[in-house]
């Protein structure tokens, strides 16, 4: 478990699927993903999540708000095999929060402290994060906690038609300090 002033970021708890299952849900957080998922597809990838937990000791972890214990989204980080992606392998910073918890620096402050965990726990010279071209505000994110964007890394997301207009992925990236 991490906790930073505002946040907790644990494992899922069988009692997080419902609020799991809404934000994936939601139309606004689908806008950045290609589209929502419906409650079988977000209850296979929590247990994909907490999977990868249980496997490597970290991963994608749930963000509670410590002001009202809500289960907000997920911060955290994941392994991206060779196979997956044209950045993989690699060990990936992610997030995704719930609409009426975006705008007020959750994300940063969480994929901050995970970051820094990260270094410390994992035997890794970087840890990257990548977004759709146009997700702004996550790449100001990625800026903030001190990512740097490697543009030759960049990239057409594979699982997206070719006419998508998320499909070019830019890549940020964070040296071992």
């Amino acid at each position: 478990m991490i906790q930073t002033p505002r946040l907790i970021l644990r494992r899922f708890r069988e009692e997080d699927r419902d609020a799991f299952a809404a934000m994936n849900g939601d139309p606004r957080v689908g806008e950045w993903l290609g589209g929502t998922s419906d409650r079988a597809a977000s209850d296979a990838m929590l247990d994909r999540i907490n999977a990868h937990i249980d496997e490597h000791g970290w991963g994608l972890w749930a963000a509670e708000r410590k002001a009202d214990a809500r289960v907000v989204g997920f911060i955290g980080l994941a392994t991206v095999k060779a196979d997956a992606l044209p950045v993989g392998p690699a060990v990936e910073m992610g997030w995704r929060l719930i609409p009426d918890a975006w705008g007020g620096g959750l994300a940063t402050e969480g994929a901050r402290a995970a970051l820094d965990w990260g270094f410390g726990h994992i035997d890794t010279p970087e840890i990257i994060a990548f977004t759709a071209a146009t997700n702004l505000k996550s790449q100001a994110v990625m800026a903030r906690i001190g990512m740097v964007a490697d543009p030759v890394r960049d990239f057409d997301h594979p699982r997206l038609a070719e006419d998508h207009p998320l499909r070019r992925h830019v890549v940020y990236a964070a040296a071992r300090p």
